[in-house]
């Protein structure tokens, strides 16, 4: 505690062309738990971000011309810089987020493995060899194809995972021999420019990796606009990757955006290892995870029982201060949107749900809640709560919940718990959604598995093997032998 709290306050240039750049307008970032100062950069303008996008052009050329080896290394080298300082980063992450340490602790290392697993995909960067004489007309002809980097790739980031978000962007971009224009979150630009010492320790080619910082708006925009910037690649709300969707042209674009993640509880699950797994997917981070578990469909056998230790579970949750190592649950990235959370209990709660646990906040922070009888309507079953709130309805018919999970306008990820495989299966078939779980929640993720999803969840899909697909071009190349 002592270490974190009485922590320098240092201020972090961002990094254009392997250079550290200032500007006239500074930005303190805050510890969104109490609203401390944690750390300050700088801002960009637009003339930054056109030197940011150049650098980037002349940072993609020499990244192009490195061997899938001599990539593979560079990010293993910076994935050891990661691990070297893994302290640093955790630091960073739990002061600009506010998470508690051990979760920020647990980001910092998954930032290694997703890393590594980058590296590893650029070693198996290839094609495939085309049977062209399986036309008539290609007697006598072969055929290969070769993946090429797109260029110059926009990465557009979100508060809640800063660092090992970022680098599922960043890592497959280089690793493909892509560069990358950064922008990570306003709110939490530190453990990214922190990233970018790593970076140019590993003595990464110039303009390979660029970060800038400033209005979402305008550098966004700008981003998406700039004919440079061959593709982008955003994490973050739906409205504005519908903006991206619509301005971006003929760039490529993936998109990683909201989610109302669902669980299904069956009569013959395990509630011992439903209760941990749920208490987790609902409540990590504060629920600020895009496949946080927001709404559970327990059978009517069940419920009572899964409620009544689902409520104890979720009351033993440690509540303070995220440099505490005991803390469980912390502060929302502002009090702003504890607000909203606390509004859209209330709404529940007025429109006929059953408060069971929760529901009050103290600044940032919102008590872990669970409503149960919450009408499919009611904003906290709909919409994207992004805070430790949980709805809890009854079905009959494993149909009708997965009728329930489909009422949704996102598809990211569900998940089911359920001894029966064939039930199982029906389930996973049915679920409108990008990823299911089977016998876990839908938060649910390691790095190098494909993950997206579908419906206003998105377009393409991230892990790094599957990124790189995203960020590459396939040339082929025929001869006639």
């Amino acid at each position: 505690m002592a270490t974190l709290s009485t922590h320098k306050l240092e201020t972090f240039p961002m990094f254009i062309a392997g250079e550290w750049v200032t500007s006239h307008q500074s930005h303190t970032v805050t510890l969104p738990y109490d609203g401390s100062p944690v750390g300050s950069t700088y801002l960009a303008k637009t003339d930054t971000l056109k030197s940011a996008v150049q650098a980037a052009k002349a940072g993609a050329t020499a990244m192009a011309q490195l061997t899938n080896f001599e990539r593979a290394e560079l990010l293993l080298h910076i994935a050891a810089l990661i691990r070297r300082d893994l302290d640093d980063f955790s630091h960073l992450i739990c002061c600009e987020t506010g998470k508690p340490i051990k979760e920020a602790r647990g980001e910092a290392e998954r930032s290694v493995q997703t890393i590594t697993a980058a590296a590893e995909e650029a070693r198996r960067l290839r094609g495939e060899v085309i049977p062209m004489d399986a036309a008539p007309t290609g007697k006598g002809r072969m055929g290969m194809t070769i993946r090429e980097p797109l260029g110059v790739i926009g990465a557009i980031t979100p508060f809640n995972v800063p660092l090992n978000l970022a680098l599922h962007k960043v890592a497959p971009a280089l690793a493909a021999g892509n560069s990358v224009v950064h922008k990570p979150a306003l709110s939490t630009p530190l453990s990214a420019l922190r990233f970018a010492r790593a970076v140019e320790e590993a003595r990464a080619p110039k303009g390979a990796y660029n970060v800038i910082v400033g209005d979402g708006k305008t550098l966004g925009t700008g981003l998406v606009t700039d004919p440079d910037v061959a593709m982008i690649t955003f994490t973050g709300s739906v409205p504005i990757g519908k903006s991206i969707r619509d301005v971006a042209g003929l760039k490529r674009v993936t998109l990683e955006l909201g989610s109302n993640s669902a669980l299904i509880l069956e009569p013959d699950c395990d509630l011992d290892a439903v209760i941990p797994r749920a208490v987790f997917g609902s409540f990590a981070h504060s629920g600020q995870i895009c496949i946080s578990v927001q709404r559970i469909y327990a059978h009517e056998l069940i419920v009572k029982k899964f409620v009544d230790r689902f409520v104890v579970a979720a009351e033993n949750l440690t509540i303070g201060h995220p440099f505490e190592e005991s803390t469980d649950i912390s502060s929302l990235i502002a009090e702003a949107e504890a607000i909203r959370v606390e509004d859209w209990i209330n709404q529940a709660v007025q429109s006929g749900a059953r408060l069971l646990t929760g529901g009050d906040r103290k600044r940032a922070t919102i008590r872990p809640t669970i409503l149960a009888d919450v009408a499919s309507a009611a904003q906290v079953s709909c919409k994207e709560v992004f805070g430790p709130v949980v709805a809890v309805n009854t079905y009959s018919k494993l149909d009708e919940a997965i009728k329930a999970v489909n009422d949704s306008v996102y598809g990211l990820q569900a998940g089911i718990f359920t001894s029966d495989i064939k039930r199982a299966f029906h389930a996973a078939r049915h679920m409108e959604v990008g990823g299911v779980m089977i016998n876990d929640v839908p938060t649910f993720r390691v790095d190098h598995m494909p993950y997206g999803g579908v419906k206003q969840s998105g377009m393409g899909r991230e892990g790094p093997r599957y990124a790189i697909e995203e960020m590459t071009e396939t040339k082929l190349i025929c001869w006639t032998t």
